[in-house]
């Protein structure tokens, strides 16, 4: 299945975490994943920097736009398509 790494960047003063209405929708939204068919492999935020980070996998990046919509709002979305490294050693490079 296809595999997507995506990056969300926002700006300090427009951190949706920091109202605390707004982050339980997002973390909700982070939940309803599989209605988007995609499946979120893993997250994180990187500290302090307004970074975050998930790995998914979907059978089309459409799907990946579309769940991540949301965060378009607050800032930049970048959808990046990527291999695990198990595909990269088997087709014998990057």
């Amino acid at each position: 299945m296809p595999f997507f790494i995506v990056q969300h960047r926002h700006e300090a003063n427009n951190c949706p975490a920091r109202n605390p209405e707004l982050g339980q929708i997002l973390l909700k939204h982070l939940a309803s994943a599989g209605d988007y068919k995609v499946e979120i492999k893993s997250e994180g935020v990187v500290d302090g920097s307004h970074r975050l980070f998930l790995f998914i996998e979907s059978e089309s990046r459409e799907n990946v736009e579309n769940f991540m919509k949301p965060f378009s709002q607050f800032g930049e979305v970048e959808i990046l398509s990527a291999s695990l490294c198990e595909s990269v050693v088997q087709r014998g490079g990057c």
